[in-house]
């Protein structure tokens, strides 16, 4: 038996319960295959942990997480919870104490899934979002004063340094040498003249030691209307944490569903364990009915192990994914009659068929 992970499971809420576990079986059956152990612990952390203990996670549960090498999430809240609860006290208190700067989110259209964008196919939607995800608009620096008075203020500062902007700029000028030498920085520095325009400054002075990556600008309203328009423009789009939440969702939309969107958390250096999540919420309107659509975890399985170091392991399940896709094993979001169990069982087959001798 090769390398030893250890694994933090948190099913979270919602179809959480159902798409982590299929995740996991996908998880299983590649480990197995590829000569690595998977030790895997259940945490139950989330709005159900809250509405019993009155918070989302254990008093010590950053340093029990902080143990593992990574940590397997599905999503957070149900609707009778207070909804700026679960961010502020689960995601972004993961995202900050384990220095998971970098919100990486990949983009694509699989074989057999038409996108909305009808006259665009696979080789026109393929890029990555990387979301800088500890600073800029949701650092939560903000107070409401006199909320009750005719007088009421609410205040959010966002807040960018030129060490934040820095490191996540490396990573996706990194990143961009291995797939298309094309970054794409998308920004608002015309209307936010002191925050977005730093932002600029600095990167742009990081393109400057990438002379081999091509280097643009890009306001966030245009790239918006190119996600629909000419995706295929696009590489590594590096962007701010709100601007790389909604346009990531949009790279969902144009893929046929958010359910297919998986992602990651990472700190690159490996000092803290990162986090794998799909890019949609817990969806509890349709939890419980095995119709989720488990293709995002499943993708965030295969974004885990490459982190890891098991790439090989990785591409297996993004071609066990593209074959269940390419054969019409759809769920319900994607005009198909498949189960959430279907897909996962689907991808474990692919992934546990022999190959067949080429000679």
């Amino acid at each position: 038996m090769g390398k030893t992970y250890k694994i933090a499971v948190v099913n979270g809420d919602g179809i959480g319960t159902e798409i982590v576990p299929a995740g996991v079986s996908v998880l299983d059956a590649v480990a197995e295959k590829y000569g690595f152990n998977l030790e895997k612990e259940e945490f139950p952390f989330g709005a159900g942990y809250f509405k019993h203990h009155g918070k989302f996670m254990a008093d010590d549960a950053l340093e029990t997480l902080k143990e593992f090498d990574a940590i397997f999430f599905g999503a957070v809240g149900l609707p009778d919870v207070d909804d700026t609860l679960p961010a502020k006290d689960y995601t972004f208190r993961v995202r900050t104490s384990f220095q998971q700067y970098v919100n990486y989110r990949p983009v694509k259209l699989f074989p057999g899934i038409e996108s909305p964008l009808r006259y665009k196919t696979e080789k026109d939607i393929d890029f990555v979002v990387v979301r800088e995800n500890n600073e800029g608009e949701f650092v939560q620096s903000g107070k409401i004063m006199h909320g009750n008075q005719p007088g009421g203020v609410a205040i959010d500062t966002s807040i960018f340094t030129r060490f934040g902007i820095e490191r996540i700029a490396h990573y996706s000028f990194k990143l961009a040498r291995k797939r298309n030498k094309k970054v794409t920085n998308v920004t608002k520095s015309n209307t936010l003249i002191s925050s977005l325009a730093y932002w600029d400054r600095v990167i742009a002075e990081i393109a400057e030691k990438y002379p081999d990556v091509e280097y643009n600008k890009m306001y966030i309203d245009n790239a918006s209307a190119s996600f629909v328009l000419r995706p295929e423009i696009f590489d590594v789009i590096l962007t701010t944490n709100l601007f790389g939440d909604i346009l990531s969702d949009l790279g969902g939309a144009i893929m046929g569903s958010l359910g297919l969107g998986g992602s990651g958390n990472i700190n690159p250096e490996k000092d803290f364990p990162s986090m794998f999540e799909p890019i949609h919420g817990s969806a509890p309107d349709i939890a419980g009915q095995n119709i989720a659509n488990p293709i995002g975890q499943i993708w965030s399985a295969a974004i885990m192990l490459e982190h890891l170091g098991e790439t090989e392991a990785a591409e297996n399940i993004m071609a066990g994914i593209e074959a269940t896709t390419a054969k019409g094993n759809l769920t319900k979001d994607l005009r198909g009659t498949a189960s959430t169990l279907e897909v996962a069982q689907s991808v474990v087959e692919y992934i546990k068929a022999p190959k067949l001798s080429t000679v």
